[in-house]
């Protein structure tokens, strides 16, 4: 007979062995019930244990990442991001085919963990359902309701592109890092439709506004925001810089509460006078019984300015760095510009159908720079059978933008800044359908019209007015970006704007 401590030992090795071998069953029963769970997802890599496939993206270049596991599995592929699935689609066709083709399937907004907490639901980017639909085209009939599109939108963002021309004057050739400007510009076009005001490019209000934004996309774009996104826990419980952004958030909430109460103790429901008095007017005619609430107005005004400003200003802001680079490009530009508009008028956007070269160059500095990699998440809004692979409802999507922006087949030597790609063999501009910057389908970005009206204008009149000069060789002047998390972020650099 054993003795007691011999029994003793022999249990607990026993139960050890017992204890492995549950746990390499639930190992393996997580990893089956993740890679193939009996479901008809479409492939992917195997998946960790409550990590998922979080190790295989670089946080710093997601579209790099995505591209290399299209290659191993398909423009259709699965990733485990935390716990739960997510779809990717990669390559114009698979792109296509579920955004417009089975565009209200996939119309969802997928989760955001860490932008969720700050909009509950409410306003244009992260609602969704009856409410998404009905914010949206609330927000698109307004908006072309005060011009976007029309005559009078084109000349306030005239009159900003001419106090943006001034303000560079005041630089007087020297050097300077243009980021301010070129943000202060398209803020104040969003500040105009909103609060039927813009601000002096020193006014305090108008350079936290900046400094918040440009804080929040380099935060957004952070390894840490793609981890508390994954494990939304840590949200709460854990210090961190996703901190600063709900801090600055919520501070730009507080001010836009703020200007709605003067609004309100002043509005004349005969005659609105911006996109706050439609919302309140709209308001007053259902009693708040509706979407109409002061809240998704907050937040509804947060989404412009978040989408409106810092999307735009960062565009501006890598296109010059591109025509610092290639002032061979540059040159031909202003060659165009001298040709069509001269120096004594603004530019308006009558002129872009007679500028196919500026076109051209406009739209491949939206390609090449690749600013939103993948856009926003995406959900499938029903459970759907997509290329025999089975979807079920609620599972985010994500889209690679790059994917369809840096297509080789669509555009030769896509890594490369070259307005060609957008010029026939006569030179005339030559539309492309891989050209989705705004992404595509019903998601697509509410102010496109606006964006790129603002984009021609501002660098047409920047160039009829100034000869860029770099402050350090071209050849040691570096266009890679920062990050290519959430957004491509473009380096610091300084130029010298010098009048003609």
């Amino acid at each position: 007979l054993c003795s007691i401590p011999e029994w003793s030992t022999k249990t607990s090795m026993d139960l050890a062995v017992i204890l492995v071998l549950s746990l390499c069953c639930l190992l393996f029963f997580s990893l089956w019930r993740q890679s193939s769970g009996g479901t008809k997802l479409p492939p992917g890599p195997t998946p960790l244990p409550i990590l998922g496939n979080i190790l295989q993206i670089d946080a710093k270049n997601i579209g790099r990442s995505l591209s290399n596991l299209s290659k191993v599995y398909g423009p259709v592929f699965t990733l485990y991001l935390g716990k739960k699935p997510t779809v990717v689609l990669h390559g114009y066709e698979a792109v296509k085919e579920a955004l417009i083709d089975h565009g209200e399937e996939f119309s969802g907004r997928g989760s955001f963990p860490v932008v969720d907490r700050t909009s509950t639901g409410l306003g244009i980017i992260l609602s969704n359902g009856n409410r998404w639909k009905e914010m949206r085209r609330f927000s698109v009939m307004t908006l072309r309701s005060f011009g976007m599109g029309k005559r009078s939108i084109e000349e306030c963002v005239q009159e900003e592109a001419r106090c943006l021309v001034e303000e560079l004057r005041k630089t007087k050739c020297s050097p300077c890092d243009p980021t301010l400007y070129l943000g202060c510009a398209p803020c104040n076009v969003i500040c105009s439709i909103v609060f039927h005001n813009r601000f002096d490019y020193k006014d305090q209000h108008l350079l936290s506004f900046l400094e918040k934004f440009d804080e929040n996309i380099k935060i957004l774009s952070s390894p840490w925001i793609q981890v508390c996104n994954n494990f939304p826990a840590l949200i709460d419980y854990f210090p961190g810089s996703h901190k600063i952004f709900l801090k600055n958030i919520a501070d730009m909430k507080q001010y836009f509460f703020e200007k709605i109460v003067e609004h309100q103790e002043s509005l004349d429901i005969n005659n609105p006078r911006d996109f706050i008095d439609c919302f309140l007017i709209q308001m007053e005619e259902y009693n708040q019984e509706t979407e109409f609430t002061t809240e998704a107005l907050i937040t509804t005004v947060n989404d412009l300015f978040g989408a409106g400003t810092e999307t735009v200003s960062s565009t501006l802001k890598y296109g010059i760095l591109l025509l610092l680079k290639y002032p061979e490009i540059t040159a031909k530009v202003q060659e165009e510009i001298d040709h069509v508009i001269g120096r004594h008028r603004s530019p308006c956007m009558q002129d872009k159908s007679h500028m196919p070269y500026t076109e051209a160059v406009v739209h491949e500095i939206q390609r090449y720079i690749d600013l939103l990699p993948t856009s926003g998440p995406r959900a499938t809004t029903c459970d759907i059978k997509f290329r025999n692979y089975f979807i079920p409802k609620g599972t985010t999507i994500i889209v690679s933008l790059t994917s369809v922006l840096h297509d080789s087949k669509e555009f030769p030597n896509p890594e490369k800044f070259d307005p060609g790609h957008f010029l026939d063999e006569n030179g005339k501009f030559k539309k492309s359908d891989y050209f989705i910057p705004f992404s595509t389908g019903k998601r697509v970005c509410a102010g496109e019209s606006l964006a790129r009206m603002e984009l021609f204008l501002f660098l047409t009149t920047i160039l009829q007015n100034f000869h860029l000069k770099s402050v350090d060789d071209l050849k040691d002047l570096d266009i890679t970006p920062i990050t290519r998390g959430f957004a491509s972020v473009p380096p610091k650099y300084q130029l010298c704007f010098v009048p003609f």
